[in-house]
């Protein structure tokens, strides 16, 4: 027990190498032993907690030293086994990992019992529209199981695509009747274009497309996209559920327009007609739409009835997504996955050239079976994944002069990007181009969603030129007069081709800038002295001169 200050002490004096201390001096040193005794004890419990001691003496020992011991500064581990570890863990987490795209969290196993089930069945639960029954239901009953074959491709097709819709569906509550739209409006064909420039298996217009966020550009049209044009079909039909209050109205809408949709039941309305699909006037397709839909409907219910077979479809995800960092050309993708490039293509449609952008397309979609092969595969690649690049246009060129500032023939590049015969590139436009040694770094972000090619026609420059009618002006004399076409003169001057102009009468012409036409005035006055001979106007040169030059007005248009 450390004694108090007033205590008696027994041996007034004491001795440090022979020297005497005074009482006081004495208790003061005291003070200090005693201090540094305790301070001693103190760090003797916290670097060994005591196994022994009273529990009378427990709070003294151990409420001073718990907050320090949480420190664990003694014992740290050892560095060689806690590193190769860390880095481990690190190399695991950076591997790509295949995912269901609608459910990235849950672990695809295809031995779970649900996995092995009928999806025809879960589509059939799935079904809540009311039925249709006309006549027109049966014609397309009729025309389906005349057709086994066709009903054979287009199911093949949608094995790939339909458990990602029913998902879709079942995931915002929709009926499941929507599963089978893209047979209607494409036989599950992605790449489908309509002669109305719709694309995709759910035929998006481009403008509606824009509406519903589908990128469309250079490198991409999300229009044929598997997971977006999904995405912005159920979007957009359940904007026009909201708005009709009817699935059957609905459809129509999506097939003819939600604004003549409307416009056909307000004409019913002012008439004190029923307002349902089925009395709505309206075009021949849209009448057949939702009638082709029930039809589909009650052969996926019973088959047989049709003399139809339905191919197997397991319940479980046809294709995974798999994350891509850099730049790689659709044909080694499709290697790395070890399938053939039209397989390849079918799960990734909206691919415009034969390279993707890591930067505008971050993942792709592979079969259940091959997504593993492709990760493995791109981690022991060595060397460059993309043999193709973005160039943009400083100025506005010819394709021959781009061809020999990016190092390739003038052909090659008019073909990899579509440019068609007296076309120049606009100054901004972006084009494929071999990845030279210089051009080695992956497309921009930027460029990879904004990428956009503009065409003008390669022509000479025009100059508007205005004159006066002379006596017996008509449009066929001056269009021989100018050696340009009858339908261009009178297109420019708001006349028919066979008219005649008053003396006096304002007459415009638009002339190529070339040396031998640099007065025109003095050419038209030489011209009426030396008229054609009529055989030579009756001839096809002149036929042909004309016809060539049809398409002025809209040059000189784009000039302006």
């Amino acid at each position: 027990m450390i004694p108090h200050h007033g205590d008696h002490v027994a041996d007034p004096r004491a001795f440090d190498n022979g020297r005497t201390f005074s009482m006081s001096e004495f208790m003061h040193r005291r003070s200090l032993a005693l201090c540094a005794l305790l301070a001693l004890s103190l760090v003797a419990g916290c670097a060994t907690p005591p196994t022994e001691t009273p529990a009378s003496d427990a709070p003294a020992v151990v409420a001073p030293v718990e907050r320090p011991i949480a420190i664990e500064k003694v014992a740290p581990p050892e560095p060689a086994a806690s590193e190769p570890a860390a880095t481990a863990a690190t190399e695991e987490a950076a591997v790509p990992v295949p995912v269901d795209p609608l459910r990235p969290e849950v672990q695809v196993d295809l031995n779970d019992e649900a996995a092995r089930a009928d999806l025809w069945m879960r589509v059939r639960r799935g079904f809540a529209m009311p039925n249709l029954d006309n006549d027109r239901v049966r014609n397309r009953e009729q025309w389906y199981a005349t057709r086994p074959d066709y009903v054979q491709r287009m199911t093949e097709r949608g094995a790939r695509y339909l458990f990602h819709i029913v998902e879709e569906l079942e995931r915002r509550g929709m009926p499941t009747e929507l599963a089978l739209l893209p047979f209607i409006e494409s036989a599950f064909n992605p790449e489908a274009m309509s002669s109305a420039k719709a694309s995709g298996m759910w035929q998006f217009m481009p403008a509606t497309g824009r509406d519903f966020a589908l990128k469309q550009n250079v490198f991409r049209d999300d229009r044929r996209g598997v997971l977006a044009s999904t995405r912005a079909a159920l979007d957009y039909l359940s904007k026009l559920y909201a708005q009709c209050g009817d699935w059957h109205l609905a459809l129509a809408a999506y097939n003819w327009g939600e604004g003549s949709v409307q416009r056909a039941i307000a004409r019913n309305q002012r008439a004190g007609l029923p307002t349902d699909y089925s009395s709505l006037r309206m075009p021949n397709e849209t009448q057949f739409y939702v009638p082709k839909l029930q039809a589909v409907k009650n052969i996926v219910l019973h088959p047989d009835a049709y003399s139809l077979s339905l191919p197997p479809l397991s319940n479980h995800p046809y294709f995974l997504s798999v994350p891509i960092t850099r730049d790689i050309d659709v044909d080694l993708a499709a290697k790395f996955a070890g399938i053939p490039t039209d397989e390849f293509k079918s799960l990734n449609p909206q691919m415009n050239k034969p390279v993707i952008l890591a930067a505008g397309t971050p993942q792709v979609l592979l079969p259940y079976d091959n997504a593993s092969a492709f990760i493995q595969q791109m981690s022991l690649h060595r060397g460059p994944m993309a043999s193709w690049t973005a160039w943009v246009a400083p100025k506005t060129v010819r394709p021959v002069d781009a061809a020999r500032q990016v190092g390739m023939s003038e052909a090659q590049l008019r073909e990899i990007n579509r440019i068609p015969p007296r076309m120049l590139v606009r100054a901004g436009s972006t084009l494929l181009v071999p990845r030279a040694a210089h051009r080695q770094t992956d497309v921009s972000e930027r460029i990879a969603e904004n990428a956009m090619m503009t065409l003008t026609p390669d022509q000479p420059a025009q100059r508007r030129v205005s004159f006066k009618a002379g006596k017996k002006d008509s449009v066929a004399s001056i269009a021989r007069r100018y050696k340009i076409g009858a339908v261009q003169v009178a297109q420019w001057n708001n006349v028919d081709v066979s008219a005649s102009f008053k003396p006096g009468q304002s007459v415009l012409v638009y002339l190529t800038n070339t040396p031998t036409r640099s007065r025109p005035t003095r050419h038209a006055s030489a011209t009426r002295k030396s008229a054609p001979p009529p055989t030579r106007t009756a001839s096809n040169k002149p036929t042909e001169r004309v016809a060539k030059t049809d398409k002025a007005p809209a040059r000189t248009a784009a000039g302006e």
